[in-house]
């Protein structure tokens, strides 16, 4: 990392917090196809390493995969001495939570280590971040920081107590910060994503392709599903936002 530093860009960094194959990836390209210098991070280093060489090649830019483990203190510190080593961090994306079973699960069957877990990621992992690069942020007068929910950030659902409770927290995080730090010149916002985010439109898998060689539709044709990368433009829309308008939270829907 430090022998890369020097080369990084002077524009700043874009850190994106909690990359998979769907919307991490895409927003870590669409900041990188902007310019940026780009972290991403996550815990599974071997996939992170291989979007990181993807990216950078694709965007012909530099991109910096980090291990982090958003439910561990020392963890998040160690990852962004990392990521504040390559410069200013500009854009922060904390797009991480605890996978949980889709499943409905009786409240009194829940162990508490995974009510535990999922609060740690999704709200106190999002605080930790947040911390970390904020200090940069203030002293330049700039910066973007986005927050991704989803419906249970709004609704408490029957049988998902442990999700809702982490999302509902993060968005009271999100509301707090908005309004500490906008007359700093900092734009926090919370994206609420009210669906299923699938694969890229332009990423066809070869279960889709023998779909659509049996005529079957596919995913996402109906509406059904949401296009990652389609969101990514929208998380680029909040950060390049004029501040004299700036949103605090949007909600995203599919068109079914």
């Amino acid at each position: 990392m430090q022998t890369m530093a020097s080369s990084a860009s002077s524009r700043g960094i874009a850190a994106i917090v909690g990359v998979g194959p769907k919307l991490g990836r895409s927003i870590a390209r669409k900041v990188a196809h902007e310019g940026y210098t780009v972290a991403i991070l996550a815990r599974d280093m071997d996939r992170l390493s291989r979007f990181a060489d993807e990216i950078a090649r694709e965007e012909k830019s530099q991109v910096f995969a980090i291990r982090i483990d958003c439910s561990d203190l020392r963890s998040v510190r160690e990852a962004f001495e990392g990521v504040l080593s390559l410069g200013f961090v500009e854009v922060l994306v904390y797009n991480a939570y605890q996978p949980v079973s889709w499943n409905f699960t009786n409240f009194t069957d829940i162990r508490v280590e995974q009510f535990e877990k999922s609060i740690a990621v999704s709200s106190v992992g999002a605080f930790h971040c947040a911390q970390q690069v904020l200090p940069g942020m203030v002293e330049r007068g700039r910066g973007t920081i986005l927050f991704s929910g989803c419906s249970a950030s709004l609704n408490g659902i029957a049988g998902f107590s442990e999700l809702c409770c982490g999302k509902f927290a993060m968005r009271g995080l999100s509301e707090c910060l908005a309004k500490e730090f906008q007359p700093l010149g900092i734009h926090v916002a919370h994206v609420i994503i009210h669906g299923i985010v699938g694969a890229p439109r332009g990423a066809m898998s070869s279960t889709s392709q023998q779909r659509l060689l049996v005529g079957e539709q596919s995913e996402g044709k109906d509406g059904s599903t949401m296009d990652p990368d389609a969101l990514a433009q929208t998380y680029w829309y909040l950060h390049i936002q004029d501040r004299s308008a700036w949103t605090h939270e949007i909600d995203l829907h599919p068109s079914n």
